[in-house]
């Protein structure tokens, strides 16, 4: 018996140490075996360069300043037009708010990993610092249940969401699931109400919901001269405008991706570096 219980030993995974939240301003969360890796340089844009989403900066602004400050702050959800800087918002306010408030951490979290939420909110619980768990590009289809651990961070179970932990998630969607997937559990669901309650019931749980939206030419224009400005890139306006709107024609879309992609090309052709 104690040659079995020293095997299981051995084969028992062993006990993750306490992370160094002081190594790094953002984590990256990964599993197999369980693990947080610090970040040493963030990839993101200032904040001030962000175009066209003032009201959904000022609002996630003044949320995470209230939770970095200790105080009561939402969940947030930020959905809507690919390419307009939603998780790039997510990303400059933290790097914004670190400066006053040394404590907030930044954990970035993969949809696939939703499963094992519940032993990162383990790690992070009672930690004396502050986290802003991030969820890029969530969504979910048929046959998904990984909605189901999510819960575990809106709504905590039995022990309730750490106080020093909330989650902001981006999508292209607001109800985190194609709109076909939601129609179809009208159509074959034998309660068709409860079923697609069950559903969408999920992005009910963000206290905020942020809107982004497809931006206009004069929008889209701006966010380029801002670029060209703030890293230096020497273009007349007449110039800019006319390859910008025929770079954005090529692309068949018009939006904050495709102004850093064609500020990206610019940069290069007029040998600036923007790292």
């Amino acid at each position: 018996m104690d040659r079995i219980a020293a095997a299981l030993e051995r084969m028992a995974p062993a006990a993750m140490p306490t992370p160094d939240f002081d190594a790094a301003t953002a984590f990256v969360w990964h599993t197999g075996p369980d693990r947080l890796e610090p970040v040493a340089q963030v990839s993101r844009v200032a904040l001030n360069l962000l175009v066209g989403v003032d009201r959904s900066r000022d609002t996630l602004l003044a949320n995470t300043r209230q939770f970095a400050a200790g105080l009561p702050a939402n969940n947030a959800l930020l959905w809507g037009a690919r390419g307009m800087g939603k998780s790039s918002l997510v990303k400059a306010i933290h790097a914004d708010v670190h400066a006053s408030h040394e404590a907030l951490r930044l954990v970035e979290l993969q949809r696939e990993d939703l499963p094992s939420v519940g032993r990162l909110l383990n790690l992070l619980r009672g930690a004396s610092q502050r986290f802003i768990l991030f969820c890029d590009d969530l969504s979910f289809g048929h046959d998904d249940a990984h909605y189901k651990s999510l819960k575990a961070v809106l709504d905590g179970g039995i022990e309730g969401r750490p106080d020093n932990v909330v989650l902001y998630a981006t999508s292209n969607r607001r109800h985190l699931m194609p709109r076909d997937m939601i129609e179809n559990e009208r159509g074959s669901a034998i309660n068709p109400a409860e079923a697609v309650e069950e559903k969408v019931s999920l992005s009910d749980r963000f206290g905020l919901w942020l809107g982004f939206h497809a931006c206009d030419q004069d929008q889209y224009l701006a966010m380029i001269r801002g670029y060209c400005d703030a890293y230096g890139v020497p273009v007349d306006d007449e110039t800019l405008r006319a390859e910008a709107v025929e770079w954005q024609a090529t692309r068949g879309a018009r939006s904050g991706r495709v102004a850093w992609q064609y500020f990206t090309d610019l940069a290069g052709r007029k040998g600036v570096a923007i790292a």
